[in-house]
């Protein structure tokens, strides 16, 4: 079986629940993942809206996440460093940790999930940006892995 990101909340170009949005409780979905490549030594992952108008909108950033796992459990907290999960940078609305989809009422959105499976263990300081995060696992990452989901706002 080949490295793959999946969600039980939502499927590969599907609808994100209302739950997992600033319309509903905002908590993050549960995300599961298989066989990352020989040499993984961490995990980091990315949250995009890529249908932005401004641009590419980061929505969460988390690193360190420990080589042994293999899943997020719905509703990780918001808070800088989360006990055997990783620790969460500051997202484009300077919130620590998962802002979910709250796009301006119109077309979907697409938000790009990404799971970069690193050489080495990427922790980064409380508070880091997208700069810092993308700094930290510039040349360390093995592969990545992408779950795409739409959220339409009315």
């Amino acid at each position: 079986m080949a490295f793959k990101l999946r969600s039980p909340a939502f499927g590969p170009g599907g609808d994100i629940p209302v739950k997992h949005t600033c319309d509903g409780s905002d908590v993050s979905p549960p995300l599961r993942w298989t066989d990352p490549p020989a040499g993984t030594k961490s995990f980091a992952l990315a949250v995009n809206d890529i249908d932005s108008t401004s641009g590419i909108s980061v929505h969460w950033l988390l690193s360190g996440i420990p080589a042994p796992l293999r899943e997020l459990p719905e509703g990780i907290p918001r808070q800088d460093a989360v006990l055997g999960i990783g620790s969460q940078g500051l997202n484009d609305l300077d919130v620590v940790g998962y802002s979910g989809p709250c796009a301006a009422p119109g077309p979907a959105h697409r938000y790009a999930f990404t799971l970069y499976a690193l050489d080495t263990l990427v922790s980064l300081p409380p508070l880091n940006t997208r700069a810092d995060f993308r700094k930290a696992i510039h040349g360390r990452i093995v592969v990545r892995v992408e779950l795409v989901g739409r959220y339409k706002r009315t």
